[in-house]
């Protein structure tokens, strides 16, 4: 039986994303360091949960070493756990930022060291990033947040040339705004939340995001974008950089 082990697994991509693999048959492992949901959620689905915190590297062995040690086999790491601060980046404390940092790098980066030697072991394995739209488009406002998910993509794009030897496929899923609880975020001394600034920008379902994950987990392409709002973000960049400089630009000039 195939297994994914999941990062930020007890709510939001995370969680969804456990239930679409869940109902496909797979065995699944959530990693997080909300250990109520973790309870719910292996009630739900019957699956395995792990205290993970995915600055700690020693976390990060023992969860998948103990994982492994039951499936027999690792074919995908969802390195999904992320946060967010809101705010213009003066506004954002350094240690927010840090705490951005540590988290969605470094978090990415050390599950990236502890699964390779399990997805190496697994024949047709992958390792699946969750960046965002925000890692193609810098987002104003969420600079520091940006800045981490155009990391992401990097180091999805160079780990899926290097890791060619060793017969895994790394791909990275994107999304645009989905209705989680980054969408509350903010920064210390704001009452102003990303769901406050996007307007009328649309929202996306968890359930779209798991079933873009899936779609990563099989197919042929490295980057998997979440919504129609996203890949008209990603066109913009790519065809029309100048007119969306100007447009990113306007909504702060005074």
């Amino acid at each position: 039986m195939r297994s994914i082990f999941i990062t930020g697994g007890a709510s939001g991509i995370g969680l969804a994303a456990a239930r679409r693999f869940a109902r496909e048959g797979w065995t699944v492992g959530i990693g997080d360091i909300d250990e109520i949901g973790m309870r719910r959620a292996a009630e739900e689905l019957n699956l395995s949960t792990y205290p993970l915190d995915v600055r700690d590297r020693g976390q990060w062995r023992s969860a998948l070493q103990e994982f492994v040690g039951t499936t027999g086999r690792l074919d995908i790491l969802l390195n999904n756990a992320g946060i967010a601060r809101y705010g213009m980046f003066e506004d954002v404390t350094p240690d927010e930022s840090d705490l951005q940092i540590d988290i969605n790098v470094k978090g990415v980066v050390n599950g990236a060291y502890a699964a390779l030697p399990h997805l190496k072991a697994t024949r047709g394995s992958r390792l699946v990033n969750v960046a965002s739209v925000a890692g193609i488009v810098g987002s104003p406002g969420l600079a520091v947040y940006s800045a981490t998910k155009h990391a992401v993509r990097g180091l999805t794009e160079a780990l899926d040339a290097e890791w060619t030897r060793h017969g895994v496929d790394v791909t990275c899923v994107m999304p645009f705004y989905v209705e989680t609880p980054i969408l509350d975020a903010g920064s210390k001394g704001s009452n102003q939340t990303i769901r406050d600034a996007i307007g009328n920008s649309p929202v996306y379902t968890v359930e779209e995001a798991a079933e873009m994950v899936w779609q990563a987990a099989h197919g042929s392409e490295r980057e998997y974008i979440v919504g129609k709002a996203g890949r008209q973000a990603h066109f913009a960049r790519r065809f029309m950089p100048g007119r969306l400089r100007k447009r990113l630009k306007a909504a702060f000039a005074s």
